[in-house]
């Protein structure tokens, strides 16, 4: 056994392996002792190998779902390795000590799921493969839960920013790829050929060319190459549910990288989770396939005008009819997840219970379609997903009339068949049921006959039917000519048999045998039916799921009183009583009030630069501003009173940052790497949130590069840009920024004590009061006197001298000084280095130093 053992894990590759023997997967060595420690379960032995005893631990194939689930959540992958024919058919293959066969027939990965248990409702399963092709990066995205396939291609420097907005269960790269993704699952460099990703996305849909399904370029099929090789892998040969890839257009998304998605909290909080994020504020969705699409939106808002506003005009005509949308949402809330029942079927892991989801789902689309038709001034985005929610009424009646209402969630025992569908099968059942009848006759007949009223029949896996008496009854049913036979004796009974109980057993097993390889039969047609209409299922899947959002966006809209946003082509940002969605909900929690605030940006007012104590609120309103352009062009209303958003191409956000001591970066050095990126990569249509630039230094340095980079937005980016700091020198730019203000948020102090009023005003900040935010932190006072009392001597200090800024108000603009103020070179040192001093003869060398000299007196300043 354990050279099969070893054979298995050597396929393995690396994965824990589910060793199936009996009613357990088994696991042993090092994978059990992993296992072990993850699942919190016993670590046994089992005799030997090598001269010590083997570690072992198992789990039971009954309840293997919930460790597998537990298992992939700690990062592990698991090789299953199933019994791949019976005892019987082993000895009759090898003899009495043939060892049962066993195959891997699928692994189990992060990114490989399609089991109900081993995916969260409300959140997409995604794998992706990236390669690097002729300069390019190709990546593949699936989630073959529910089949979606994109694939896009992107430069190097945007791979980043791809999969924080795919957000990837796992990824697979190329081996020999150094700047794969970390963490990335290596896999042989052939799987990741152009023309072999070309020829599997033909095999996989059937069709001769792939024009028809849109432009990809080489680096998008080669890394179609090696997801479809890699799929092909985990399901051993069994391919998942996949849809007609859909190539996505670089500019069609508003571009963030990693950085501003962890710092807007999008679609998971910085603590960790979904609580605290923006998503966990918004989403009011009906349905778990609606929640997903919700996050699909938040990932990557739209830069189409015309596709913005076509969703928020559903969403409008939804927030519009609150009756029509609270019995749209009663429905939704009802439908199953048919989606992800398709995934299942198709990959060859579906149940009854799943055809019967698709079943219930697809006749629900169609009483959606049906009473949504009757509706006046319906909008352009709903007509177009209407005509997707019908066109299965064929599928749908077959479905009603082959399943029981409520299908079994395993076939192995039958009984998912509706009576009257098949005559033979109830026929088959009828049979069964009679013998059963027959048994219970039997039963009575024979207490009567040997006057045991204690007698019964029953039944159990190994002995099948038999008769069992309390062993002081027994020895009359011993006797040669009782017409019983023993079979068993227990403690306090023993067991029997008879020719009539025998005889209505074996029809009882033949009827049965018979109807489950019936049912088994037509389990299988219906897979199939369900699996030829896989597209159009996918597609109503989808439309029901934008529908879903549509509603949850109305119904989130009017909870909170939010508006449509305007979208325009200028460069204009015009946000009145705008709002956190995420802080104003956890103050009403408390019962507290969000102070509402203004927002107006336009190309002669396009930086505003904003003062103000520290807990006054400069970074709520930083990012509200930011969330509100996010969540308009995402097709959603947002939490304002009025609001006019001008197109966004890219979205940075630098706000807050923390050290990242795995790769070897300060706190500091973190936000220089997210400044650096801002300012090479913000274009005149960004819209970009800065918040304390400079502050993890020196305060000169500090200082010197907030002036620096406020110049750049102002004159190189010329980008909309809010810009927090708690340097007051930097409000003088103002004198020579045409289109940069200042604001302030406004605090006051009150018999000593700090009073935030979280409020946005016009001009300069007066003062930081750092002082009083620390006595309000409950710094002790004897702290916060000798800090008062070291401030004074600064600021009289500061006052004698001109302060930090002194000399500042007749330096020239970045503009103009970067042209000029190239860092002198040193020509010294150049000339010398490109001096051979071994080729110079001493005269040579001689004349050489005089000439240095030369010129080092005269470079003098």
């Amino acid at each position: 056994m354990m050279e099969q053992y070893h054979a298995l894990k050597r396929e393995a590759e690396g994965c824990l392996l589910f060793y199936r023997m009996g009613d357990f997967f088994e696991l042993f060595f090092d994978d059990a002792r992993q296992a072990a420690t993850i699942l919190d379960i016993a670590l046994t032995t089992r005799g030997e190998h090598g001269g010590e005893a083997v570690p072992m631990c198992g789990v039971p194939v009954h309840s293997a779902e919930g460790y597998l689930a537990r298992l992939i959540k700690a990062g592990c992958r698991v090789a299953i390795a199933e019994q791949v024919e019976t005892p019987e058919e082993a000895k009759k293959r090898g003899g009495s000590k043939a060892l049962v066969r066993r195959d891997i027939v699928r692994f189990v990965t992060a990114g490989t799921l399609t089991e109900e248990a081993l995916l969260e409702p409300r959140r997409a399963n995604v794998l992706v493969a990236a390669c690097e092709l002729r300069g390019m990066i190709g990546i593949a995205a699936v989630d073959i839960s529910t089949g979606r396939m994109e694939l896009e291609e992107c430069a190097a420097d945007r791979l980043g920013a791809a999969l924080a907005r795919l957000g990837p269960s796992e990824v697979v790269a190329p081996e020999d790829w150094d700047a794969r993704p970390a963490d990335a699952i290596e896999r042989a460099r052939q799987d990741f050929a152009s023309e072999g990703g070309e020829a599997r996305l033909k095999a996989v849909h059937g069709v001769a060319t792939l024009d028809g399904f849109g432009a990809f370029t080489r680096p998008m099929l080669a890394a179609a190459g090696g997801l479809l090789a890699y799929l092909d892998h985990a399901g051993r040969g069994t391919m998942p549910l996949l849809l007609p890839p859909v190539a996505r257009e670089s500019d069609s998304a508003m571009a963030m990288d990693e950085a501003t998605r962890a710092s807007l909290e999008i679609l998971e909080a910085q603590r960790g989770g979904r609580q605290g994020s923006l998503i966990a504020a918004i989403d009011r969705c009906a349905t778990g396939a609606g929640a997903r699409q919700l996050a699909d939106d938040l990932a990557a808002p739209l830069t189409d005008r015309e596709a913005i506003e076509a969703r928020l005009a559903l969403v409008g005509w939804l927030h519009a009819d609150p009756l029509l949308r609270a019995d749209l949402r009663e429905v939704l809330r009802a439908l199953p997840d048919i989606g992800r029942a398709l995934g299942r079927i198709v990959a060859g892991r579906g149940s009854p219970r799943d055809l019967g989801q698709v079943r219930d789902g697809l006749a629900e689309a169609r009483r959606i379609r049906d009473h949504l038709q009757g509706e006046p001034d319906r909008p352009a985005l709903l007509e177009r997903l209407l005509p997707a929610m019908g066109g299965h009424g064929a599928l749908v009646d077959l479905l009603q009339r082959a399943l029981v209402p409520a299908p079994p969630t395993e076939r192995q025992n039958g009984g998912f068949i509706a009576e009257g569908y098949d005559a033979a099968l109830d026929e088959l059942r009828q049979t069964s049921g009679n013998a059963r009848r027959a048994i219970a006759a039997l039963e009575g007949r024979y207490r009567e006959e040997t006057g045991i009223a204690a007698l019964k029949i029953k039944h159990n896996g190994v002995l099948g039917y038999f008769i069992e008496v309390p062993a002081k009854h027994a020895d009359a049913l011993m006797a040669s000519d009782s017409g019983f036979t023993h079979r068993q004796t227990m403690a306090g009974a023993v067991r029997f048999n008879s020719l009539g109980l025998h005889e209505e057993a074996a029809r009882i097993v033949e009827a049965g045998g018979h109807a489950l390889a019936a049912e088994e039969a037509h389990f299988e047609e219906l897979t199939a039916a369900v699996i030829d209409a896989r597209e159009a299922i996918a597609a109503t899947a989808t439309a029901l799921a934008r529908l879903d959002v549509a509603a949850g966006n109305a119904e989130r809209a009017a909870e909170g009183d939010w508006c449509r946003p305007e979208i325009l082509e200028d460069r204009c940002l015009e946000i009145v009583g705008g709002r956190h969605p995420v802080v104003e909900q956890a103050l009403a929690k408390g019962g507290e009030r969000f102070v509402a605030n203004d927002c107006r940006l336009d190309d002669q007012d396009r930086l505003w630069l904003i003062g103000g104590p520290n807990m006054g609120g400069k970074s709520t309103f930083l990012r509200q501003n930011a969330l509100i352009v996010l969540l308009a062009q995402a097709g959603c209303f947002v939490p304002a009173a009025a609001a006019r958003v001008g197109l966004v191409d890219r979205l940075f956000s630098r706000v807050g940052a923390s050290d990242n001591l795995a790769r070897g970066r300060s706190t500091f050095m973190v936000e220089m790497v997210e400044t650096a990126a801002i300012l090479s990569q913000a274009t005149e249509r960004s819209f970009v949130i800065l918040d304390e630039v400079g502050r993890g230094t020196s305060t000169y340095d500090g200082l010197a590069l907030a002036w620096a980079v406020v110049e750049a937005v102002h004159e190189t980016n010329r980008c909309r840009c809010l810009f927090a700091t708690h340097y007051h020198e930097l409000s003088r730019l103002a004198e020579t920024c045409e289109a940069l203000s200042l604001h302030h948020v406004r605090a006051r102090e009150w018999k000593g004590d700090l009073v935030l009023l979280h409020e946005l005003a016009q001009g300069p900040a007066d003062r930081s009061y750092g002082l009083a935010v620390a006595r309000l932190a409950g710094v002790p006072d004897a702290v916060v006197a000798r800090a008062k009392s070291v401030l004074d001597r600064l600021e009289k200090g500061r006052a004698e001298t001109g302060g930090l800024a002194a000399g500042l108000g007749d330096l020239p603009l970045f503009a103009a000084a970067s042209a000029v103020q190239e860092e002198r070179r040193d020509t010294l040192r150049d000339r010398l280095r490109e001096l051979d001093v071994d080729a110079l003869s001493p005269r040579d060398a001689l004349d050489a130093l005089y000439t240095l000299k030369q010129d080092a007196a005269s470079t003098e300043p």
